[in-house]
């Protein structure tokens, strides 16, 4: 089959290897789309050799049941679903708790297995998957279903881990209007009542956040803040989302907070948002405010999100690339010139 793999330090190449082989508890897939992540993009540009085998790469996966192992039952072949992106233990309190994503089994790091960034990935024709990460989709297009596994999963998790503060009347900030962006913006509106306010560096990202339903889009500038704060009588957000994560989108999200409310680090764009414990006030963290780090999310909220999308609530707005076309699709993420998700197709 081909793949498109990731060989060493900003070096793609789609190659010919052999279909994989399955246990008693996998499943076959034969890949209908697969999107292209920042994550996977901060993977090939690390600048070391972190191993000596070529990686597939890809965990946003869509695609239909090929084989099935022995020992699986429940499922069909031709069935169509997504892949759950954490392969996790299953056994440990925070998996019977429901919070795969910090899987005791991935330690401190808390960053479980996950296929095209520990182990081989879906950017190919077919893939090797643990039966209990298939969530079906039933007739939903595999070139939308794809990024609603990690560029949806993600944005809903860190949303829904503000539904304390998102009550009506209040108002959400989503920087960064990419992949996840664009989809936090439609969840916010699905499951909130509130005003949702987009924050972007390129005009065109928020003639995006108009089309996903922002109510106000603020071009980034130096005085983006004090627009925040104009808007929100002077106390700031309830729910800040940070989807880029750099030292001026932190800061952006430390100074509009408001007291009580969240500010969600999502983007991994190693920004310091010069958080201190000196008292609040001024451009500081306020009083009450949470702020927390956000990984994926749990199967329960990637059946949310499939049923969102079901629901005609969630649209991802991708571009196509044939799987032979992933090079280009990588260089161009780089660049930043993807309209919502890239999304390879075999």
């Amino acid at each position: 089959m081909r793949a498109l793999q990731w060989t060493g330090p900003e070096t793609v190449v789609v190659n010919d290897i052999p279909v994989p082989d399955i246990g008693p508890n996998d499943l076959l897939i034969r890949v209908g789309a697969a999107g292209v992540c920042h994550s996977d993009l901060t993977l090939v540009n690390f600048p070391i050799q972190l191993r000596e085998d070529p990686l597939t790469l890809g965990h946003e996966i869509a695609g239909t049941i090929e084989a099935i192992g022995s020992d699986v039952t429940g499922r069909e072949i031709g069935e169509r679903g997504v892949v759950y992106l954490f392969w996790t233990c299953g056994v440990c309190r925070e998996c019977v708790s429901g919070n795969e994503n910090v899987c005791l089994a991935a330690g401190r790091v808390a960053m479980p297995p996950c296929p095209g960034l520990t182990m081989e990935g879906g950017m190919a024709e077919y893939v090797r998957i643990p039966a209990g990460t298939f969530v079906p989709i039933g007739d939903l297009d595999f070139i939308q279903a794809a990024p609603v596994a990690d560029a949806a999963l993600t944005a809903y998790h860190a949303i829904r881990g503000t539904k304390d503060v998102l009550r009506p009347g209040g108002t959400a900030v989503a920087i960064g209007i990419g992949g996840l962006g664009h989809a936090a913006l439609q969840i916010l509106h699905a499951i909130s009542g509130v005003r949702v306010i987009a924050v972007d560096s390129a005009p065109e990202k928020l003639e995006l956040a108009a089309a996903c339903g922002a109510d106000v889009s603020i071009l980034a500038a130096d005085d983006t803040a004090e627009q925040i704060l104009d808007l929100t009588d002077g106390r700031g957000a309830e729910a800040v989302f940070d989807f880029v994560g750099v030292d001026s989108t932190a800061k952006l999200a430390v100074e509009t907070v408001a007291p009580n409310g969240a500010y969600r680090m999502v983007g991994i764009g190693d920004g310091n948002p010069g958080i201190t414990a000196g008292p609040a006030g001024g451009p500081g963290l306020p009083w009450g405010a949470t702020v927390r780090k956000s990984l994926g999310g749990t199967r329960s909220d990637l059946h949310a999100c499939v049923a969102l999308a079901q629901a005609g609530k969630l649209h991802m707005e991708v571009e196509r690339f044939d799987l032979a076309e992933g090079p280009d699709a990588f260089q161009r993420l780089d660049k930043g010139l993807i309209r919502g998700r890239a999304v390879l197709v075999p």
